[in-house]
């Protein structure tokens, strides 16, 4: 039985723009191995989708849309033959350049928008054997000679008159006044951050009339997909951190520190076709289910 595999010279699979991607297609095997060849396709692309509630928003858009081309490639890296038993290693190499005037953007994987990088082998076989395929993924970073992310401290305070949108939790009225006195103060140490370093800042419960079940940081990621027709905007979850748990202590300082994970989050991004951008909730949930928020947008870029 031969196997096929593809080995990236670099263990942790992480390019950057302009750089060479190098490696081995290695095929093993205890018997000899009849081929019709070996082709390597290197490809990028920018996926979109739209959800489900925005599909009859904008038809037009559904219908034609296609991958963004980023990146592509195909090598011949074997010519028809046979390759003896044991272990054999072609090596190949391929420049990482964009096509026309676009740039490779950062490797990101979301819901609706998705930016991937593969290298793909294909092995033709004779008829009486089965092709034989191997797929592996590499990373795309932008180089750390941008312009670093500038100290943008945000100050917040909520209290019930500060909420904007007030929303019925069970059978809970939507008027402010009937909501429990509380007043929740902090500073998120910068809205501009640097993807490899945590965001920080700290909480301060400063009263609230009713016992706290937990106090929560949510990273939230907001794609935005669409054409001349129109735009879809769709915001998901990617983690959730319980900073405080039960009733907190009044006038306590609670730390945040969120590391932003990678693959899920990327610099912020904004095209023509789809924008990638993030955002950080502050959550107070109440033991008499009432849930407070405040939403912070915050701009990644890689220093």
């Amino acid at each position: 039985m031969a196997t096929l595999d593809i080995r990236l010279k670099r263990v942790n699979k992480t390019y950057h723009e302009g750089e060479v991607l190098a490696g081995v297609v290695i095929v093993q095997s205890k018997t000899d191995v009849q081929h019709q060849g070996i082709t390597l396709t290197i490809d990028g692309s920018v996926n979109l989708q739209l959800s489900s509630k925005s599909v009859g928003l904008f038809e037009a858009f559904y219908n034609s849309v296609k991958p963004i081309q980023l990146l592509t490639g195909v090598l011949q890296v074997a010519k028809p033959g046979k390759f003896l038993p044991g272990k054999t290693e072609i090596p190949f190499e391929f420049p990482l350049k964009a096509k026309g005037s676009r740039k490779l953007f950062e490797t990101y994987h979301g819901v609706f928008v998705n930016i991937q990088y593969t290298v793909r082998a294909d092995m033709k076989r004779s008829l009486l054997a089965k092709d034989m395929t191997k797929t592996v993924e590499f990373i795309i970073e932008y180089t750390n000679k941008g312009a670093k992310a500038e100290t943008k401290p945000v100050p917040f305070t909520i209290t019930p008159e500060s909420l904007q949108n007030v929303k019925e939790v069970g059978n809970k009225t939507n008027q402010k006044a009937a909501l429990p006195k509380f007043k929740v103060r902090g500073k998120l140490d910068s809205s501009s951050c640097c993807i490899t370093k945590p965001l920080t800042g700290h909480v301060i419960i400063d009263e609230c009339a009713v016992p706290i079940k937990s106090v929560e940081i949510q990273l939230v990621r907001v794609e935005t997909c669409g054409c001349a027709e129109g735009y879809a905007r769709d915001a998901t979850e990617i983690q959730n951190i319980q900073i405080g748990e039960g009733d907190v202590c009044r006038g306590i300082t609670i730390p945040v520190h969120m590391v932003f994970p990678r693959l899920f989050t990327c610099p912020t991004v904004a095209t023509t076709n789809f924008k990638v951008d993030f955002e950080i909730n502050i959550v107070v949930v109440m033991k008499d289910d009432y849930l407070i928020s405040e939403n912070f947008p915050i701009s990644l870029c890689r220093n």
